[in-house]
């Protein structure tokens, strides 16, 4: 849909797929996924025509002369200027890449990944069907072939595959046996709360620091949020000597 399409006009004024899709944004996007669809965005058009309706007839009674609506209208006013306010204030700001360089050097500690791991397994209900499934494997059947066609866990339509995970993650027992073993070997049976695991380490990652690139966003804006609150509460100090404040807390 063209962005400048005219979808109603009202009383002379065109109502837009632009003001559509403003309205859009201005919902949960779980709540404005839903009328994504051509109906759902006439939907949104007649809502668009119904409040610009209500709007004409506001202005016909004088809705806007009313004293309340003024009140109202002030509180919106000292609300919007006081963000303006803020938003030039923060005009400006910038980080430059040696600021970035040095807080990752100064603060390496607090781009530390986890130890890591991936693997598979297939669960059964007991010891007996773990060994049988494992003599199985050793005879010659895959493991994504024996988990496709014994394991108790929804995994086994990947093959047994749990993708990667942290410590913590996983039960005490499977963790101990996963995060100890060779890569590409397959554990004997280990009994958990669910039944009894056959694991397969696919591999493990050692804890390690995040490149700089990796983390380079995330410390760019860490730094912009807090030269923003430097500045801010600079200002407002400043202003202290220019306005009588009194607290009473």
């Amino acid at each position: 849909m063209s962005e400048n399409k005219v979808l109603a006009s009202v009383n002379g004024k065109d109502i837009t797929s632009q003001d559509v899709y403003q309205f859009l944004n201005q919902l949960d996007p779980r709540t404005a996924a839903q009328f994504s669809s051509p109906e759902g965005i006439n939907q949104i058009a007649n809502e668009l025509v119904n409040q610009e309706l209500l709007y004409l007839e506001a202005l016909k009674n004088g809705l806007d002369e009313e004293d309340n609506f003024k009140e109202e209208l002030e509180k919106v006013k000292v609300g919007v200027l006081k963000q303006y306010a803020i938003n030039k204030l923060f005009t400006g700001i910038t980080v430059s890449d040696e600021e970035i360089s040095k807080f990752y050097d100064e603060n390496k500690q607090y781009f530390q990944k986890p130890e890591a791991a991936r693997a598979s397994h297939i669960l059964v209900d007991d010891e007996q069907k773990a060994n049988e499934v494992l003599a199985e494997i050793d005879g010659g059947l895959s493991f994504e072939e024996a988990a496709s066609k014994y394991s108790n866990c929804p995994s086994k339509a990947n093959g047994g595959d749990l993708g990667e995970f942290t410590r913590g993650k996983m039960v005490p027992e499977f963790e101990e046996v996963a995060f100890s073993m060779e890569e590409g070997k397959i554990s004997q049976p280990v009994k958990s709360q669910f039944g009894y695991h056959l694991i397969k380490l696919n591999y493990r990652k050692e804890s390690s620091i995040s490149p700089l690139e990796e983390v380079k966003d995330q410390i760019n804006q860490q730094l912009i949020l807090m030269k923003q609150q430097e500045r801010y509460l600079d200002k407002t100090e400043e202003l202290k000597k220019d306005f009588k404040v009194e607290t009473y807390f």
